[in-house]
């Protein structure tokens, strides 16, 4: 089955590269996407957060945010700020940040191979944001935030993509995270035929962060078609833009959690409590976990250790292993009583890009009760879960760095 094709890529033109790059419109709120687009008419922020555009206030999900959004990509596509590849490639992006580098293939992937889970997921999505994304792509007729993509790294592809990179990169840019990100144009046929081939020779790729624009995709691709009497299956609405990268070189943070209530236990009630499935042991510094189950609690302006023990875990379960899962399973639920971490507002998440201090910061200073402190769950647990056709917990993994919005875009 093809799970990747070249496409036409919408791009910057590269004298303005700078200027249009943003963060993805996902880890940003309205408030900094205004403040980081303030005398840069040319952000894409203003396609992906447009209601930076509009009065204070407004619903991100207000029609008029999305009108507003397609009217800012019109514009930038008159100005030539964004113009159009004339052929189909594809592009070695390469991200490099604190001496780690990563380098993947930006492409499109089949929505048809998503659907039939050749393209594999390891989360449900909310409804909500996958209605956004769906006004979003079906307003823009644009996909504008690449899904990352895993794929098991083989020395071929390694060998193609180094090659690749010995021509002079199309784009070098620096993101507000201090990552910097490159891209090179690969445009000879036989040299995208070589890598497409290798990747579309693989039974399946793994959906990393993006769940919901995939999602929104397949939703879109399904109406497109139906009103479309010549549908062949070969529109560029048949696929989603991506960013394959290999899963050995991808980076994955802890994913915190915080809670902004005790279940009517006190701090010493909910510590002596936690000792039925854990040990735990006072810490006199930020406790960040050096391995698979063990945890970190702040509470009432001090740390402790948390170690799962050993006779709770169930090590033959992908799922139930995770350490998402045993910190909700022998805790979360059974002493904080938070049955569903997707829909119930007592608990929120943080990005280990935060740090440490950003838990005790909310709870000393936000009204929440208890942070928790994860290690990262590994890739290796990820496609485990996935090949199992299994779902991981929300909140699992948080990859780090970011790929970058208006670099590539996907017109359809």
């Amino acid at each position: 089955m093809q799970l990747i094709k070249s496409f036409k890529a919408l791009r910057p033109s590269p004298e303005k590269a700078d200027e249009v790059i943003a963060p993805p419109y996902d880890v940003l709120n309205s408030e900094e996407a205004r403040e980081m687009s303030i005398n840069k008419p040319y952000s894409f922020l203003h396609i992906s957060k447009p209601e930076i555009d509009l009065p204070l206030g407004i619903k991100t999900d207000n029609p008029e945010v999305y009108k507003k959004g397609a009217e800012n990509l019109l514009k930038m596509i008159n100005d030539k700020v964004l113009i159009q590849e004339e052929s189909e490639c594809i592009y070695v992006y390469e991200i490099t940040i604190n001496d780690t580098m990563q380098t993947g293939i930006a492409c499109v992937a089949s929505v048809d191979a998503y659907e039939k889970n050749h393209i594999k997921k390891h989360e449900f999505t909310k409804p909500v944001k996958e209605d956004d994304r769906v006004m979003n792509i079906t307003e823009l007729k644009a996909q504008t935030g690449p899904v990352l993509l895993a794929y098991k790294n083989t020395i071929i592809i390694s060998k193609l993509l180094t090659k690749a990179k010995e021509e002079k990169a199309l784009y070098s840019v620096s993101a507000p995270d201090g990552s910097s990100h490159k891209v090179w144009l690969v445009s000879d046929p036989k040299e995208i035929q070589s890598i497409l081939s290798e990747i579309n020779s693989m039974e399946s790729l793994f959906i990393a962060d993006g769940h919901h624009r995939s999602a929104a995709a397949s939703r879109v691709k399904n109406s497109m078609s139906k009103d479309n009497e010549n549908h062949t299956g070969e529109e560029d609405y048949n696929f989603f833009l991506s960013v394959a990268f290999p899963h050995s070189e991808m980076t994955i943070l802890d994913y915190n959690r915080i809670i902004k209530e005790l279940n009517n236990h006190t701090e010493d009630e909910l510590l002596l409590s936690i000792e039925e499935n854990f040990h735990v042991t006072k810490s006199l510094e930020q406790c960040r976990p050096a391995q698979k189950g063990e945890f970190g609690m702040y509470i009432k302006k001090e740390w402790y250790k948390l170690k799962i023990k050993e006779d709770k875990i169930d090590k033959e379960d992908p799922v139930k292993s995770l350490d998402v899962s045993i910190l909700h399973d022998f805790l979360i639920e059974p002493f904080l009583g938070i049955q569903d971490e997707r829909t119930d507002q007592r608990i929120d998440f943080v990005g280990g890009a935060r740090g440490l201090s950003e838990l005790e910061r909310r709870v000393d200073n936000q009204g929440f009760k208890v942070a928790f402190s994860l290690f990262p769950t590994p890739i290796e647990a990820l496609i485990d879960v996935a090949n199992a056709n299994k779902v991981m917990p929300p909140k699992s993994t948080w990859f780090e760095p970011k790929l970058l919005d208006g670099l590539l875009s996907h017109k359809i």
